[in-house]
C-alpha cells in the first residue's frame, strides 16, 4: 500500500470508526520522592509526574550531560576514543565516587568513559573535562551552552561530577531532557549504560543501578547520591517497541529508587502504548499548486509523529490537517504549508507541521495565465 493510500486509509478509520469502550488508565503509583517524572521516550508524553519542574539536586545524573558533552566532542573528531588522558592531581584527588586512575598516569577516553558511565568515577569526569576544556571550570561552560540549547530552562551547573553545590541544580523534567538527546543523537555510546560492571587498575566495581539486574528491558541509565541529593535514578526500558524514560530524584535510599523506579515504569508499560503514526517526510496528502511548473505537489510531516495514549483508545483518534488555503508557486522543499493534528477526545496530543516534499518553481507564461482564469472561477 503506499504511503499515500495509508494516511487516506488511516483518516478514514480513525475519524468514522465507532470510538471502543476503554478503561482509563488509574492514578499513577504513589511515589516516595522528592520528584519524580515518567515520559514517553519517543512522543515526550508525560505519564506521571511531581514536582517535575522543582529544581533539585541531582548528585550524579550531573554526569549524563557530562557524557552528552563527550559524546558530543567524539562525534566533532575534537578527540577519539584512543586518546591518552593524563591524569592530574586534580582528578585523581576528586573526592567521592572514583574509578581508581593515577596522578601522573595515563588512560584512554575509552576507559575514562566506562568509569564515568559504569562506576560513576568523579576522577575520570575531572579527566575527561580536563582533556576536552583545559580545565573543569572551562568544561561546565560547555555543558550550560548545552543545556541552554536543549531547553534546560532549570537548569545550571557548577561541576562535571555532581558534588554538592548551591549553584548546582536542575530538574525532573530538564534531566530527562539531556537523557532523551543522548539516546537519540549518539545510540553508538548508549550502549554503555547497560554495563553491569567495570574493571579498571585490577578493581572491579558493579553498575549501581540495580535495574540491570532485575528487568531485562531497562538498558540505562544513571544512579545518583549525596546526602543533601539523597538517591537518584534515570532508568530507561524498552519493551515491544516501546521506550520509556523515569526520574526519580530524593528518594530515601538505594533500594528505594530502584523500587520506586520500578513502579514507574511497569504502570507505564501496563496502562499505556504508543502509536508510529507516520515517518519523517512520508507523502500524506496532496494539493494543488497555482502557477507552477507542476500542479500537484506532496505534502508530509518534517518530523515523525508519535503519540502515546491510552491502551484501547487507538480508533478514539482522530487526524486533521489545515492547509494554507491557497499554494502559489514557487515553493521551496521543505516550506511549512500546514499543519497535521492529532486529537483523542477533543485533547490535541500532538502537531506537526506539514511541509512540501519537492520543489515547485514558476509556470510558464501561458500556464500562468491560465491558473489566473481559474483562480476567478475557484
Amino acid at each position: 500500500m503506499s504511503p499515500m493510500r495509508r494516511f487516506l486509509t488511516l483518516l478514514f478509520l480513525l475519524c468514522l470508526a465507532p470510538a471502543l469502550s476503554a478503561t482509563p488508565p488509574p492514578a499513577p503509583p504513589k511515589v516516595e520522592a522528592s520528584g519524580y517524572l515518567l515520559m514517553d521516550y519517543h512522543s515526550g508524553a508525560v505519564l506521571a509526574e511531581s514536582n517535575g519542574e522543582k529544581r533539585l539536586e541531582p548528585a550524579s545524573l550531573t554526569k549524563i550531560m557530562t557524557a552528552y558533552v563527550v559524546f558530543r566532542e567524539l562525534e566533532e573528531g575534537n578527540i577519539s576514543l584512543q586518546d591518552q588522558v593524563l591524569v592530574s592531581k586534580k582528578a585523581w584527588k576528586t573526592p567521592g565516587s572514583r574509578m581508581f586512575i593515577e596522578v601522573g598516569k595515563k588512560v584512554s577516553v575509552d576507559d575514562l568513559i566506562r568509569g564515568m558511565i559504569v562506576v560513576s568515577g568523579n576522577d575520570a569526569c575531572v579527566a575527561l573535562a580536563e582533556h576536552i576544556a583545559g580545565s573543569e571550570e572551562s568544561f561546565v561552560s560547555l555543558m550550560n551552552e548545552q543545556a541552554l540549547r536543549l531547553g534546560m530552562t532549570n537548569t545550571h551547573f557548577v561541576n562535571s561530577t555532581g558534588l554538592p553545590d548551591p549553584d548546582h541544580y536542575t530538574t525532573p523534567g530538564d534531566i530527562l531532557k539531556v537523557t532523551r538527546a543522548l539516546i537519540r543523537e549518539f545510540p553508538q555510546y548508549y550502549s554503555i549504560y547497560s554495563q553491569r560492571e567495570f574493571t579498571f587498575n585490577k578493581i572491579t566495581q558493579k553498575n549501581r543501578n540495580r535495574l540491570l539486574w532485575r528487568d531485562p528491558s531497562v538498558d540505562g541509565v544513571k544512579t545518583g547520591h549525596t546526602k543533601s541529593a539523597g538517591y537518584c535514578l534515570v532508568a530507561s526500558a524498552k519493551r515491544e517497541g516501546m521506550r520509556l524514560l523515569s526520574v526519580v530524584m530524593g528518594t530515601k535510599s538505594e533500594e528505594a529508587r530502584a523500587e520506586e523506579s520500578q513502579k514507574l515504569l511497569n504502570y507505564g508499560f501496563r496502562f499505556y502504548q504508543t502509536h508510529r503514526l507516520f515517518g519523517a517526510g512520508e507523502p500524506l496528502k496532496e494539493v494543488r499548486v497555482w502557477k507552477g511548473d507542476r500542479e500537484q505537489l506532496e505534502l508530509g510531516p518534517a518530523e515523525a509523529l508519535h503519540v502515546t495514549i491510552p491502551r484501547g483508545d487507538y480508533d478514539k483518534l482522530k487526524l486533521r490537517t489545515r492547509i494554507e488555503p491557497r499554494i502559489t508557486a514557487p515553493v521551496k522543499q521543505g516550506e511549512e504549508l500546514g499543519r497535521l493534528l492529532v486529537e483523542l477526545e477533543g485533547e490535541v496530543l500532538a502537531e506537526v507541521p506539514l511541509v512540501a516534499l519537492q520543489e515547485v518553481g514558476e509556470g510558464g507564461l501561458v500556464h500562468n495565465l491560465v491558473d489566473t482564469v481559474l483562480q476567478l472561477f475557484e
